[in-house]
């Protein structure tokens, strides 16, 4: 049985994350780094409630063999450029950093659909910046999901994401072929499809977009 290391554990996905790794028995203790109590009670919950920006008090703690990153925020919530870039950035690239150093020998984390460095978006170049630095590390297993739109009921109110769902409802049979990447997915389907693909060992740097991720859940 194995430990799971998980960041962003209170989000979107994370949150379905968390209990699919609590009900699974491949994992006997799921480790989570949060800035508050979370409130979960469960025997195999354990959490580290911590100061994101101190790496050096907690970089001990970062051990164990699957380590899932689903932080994340957006310029908007996060009210600058500069603010958005460490949680998006500095924090995965922290913890990824610790976690090979630990000997963890899975990660997996959150990127987004459309991720490249040449573009003038902020939001998307920085995402693709954390593929890159990840793609130089010595992990035996890195995974990168990039979905697209998420959907599902976040603590935060996001426009896009309510616009793109009652759309997505409307005009969802337009997502095929080409477009089928762009079809806005569910987060618990992005969840489940990170621990589906922690429990195939897949050995280097793998990078799964939109589509491949909802079909892996079909």
């Amino acid at each position: 049985m194995k430990t799971a290391l998980i960041t962003g554990s209170t989000g979107l996905i994370g949150s379905e994350l968390v209990n699919l790794l609590l009900e699974s028995n491949q994992y006997e203790k799921v480790i989570a780094f949060v800035k508050r109590d979370s409130g979960i009670n469960n025997p195999k919950f354990v959490q580290h409630i911590i100061n994101f920006d101190n790496p050096t008090t907690y970089q001990e703690l970062v051990k164990g063999d699957d380590f899932f990153c689903t932080i994340g925020t957006t310029i908007k919530t996060a009210g600058s450029k500069e603010a958005f870039r460490k949680v998006d950035f500095e924090y995965p690239t922290q913890f990824a950093e610790m976690a090979l150093k630990n000997k963890v020998k899975q990660f997996l984390i959150i990127s987004s659909l459309g991720a490249t460095e040449s573009t003038g978006n902020f939001y998307l170049k920085t995402k693709a910046e954390v593929e890159s630095f990840l793609k130089k590390m010595n992990f035996e297993s890195i995974s990168i999901l990039r979905p697209s739109l998420l959907l599902g009921e976040r603590k935060e109110f996001r426009l896009g994401e309510k616009i793109g769902g009652f759309f997505t409802k409307i005009f969802g049979f337009l997502f095929i072929g080409n477009l089928k990447k762009y079809k806005p997915i569910e987060s618990k389907n992005v969840a489940r499809a990170l621990f589906e693909i922690a429990q195939k060992n897949t050995e280097g740097y793998t990078i799964y977009e939109s589509d491949a991720i909802q079909e892996m859940v079909e």
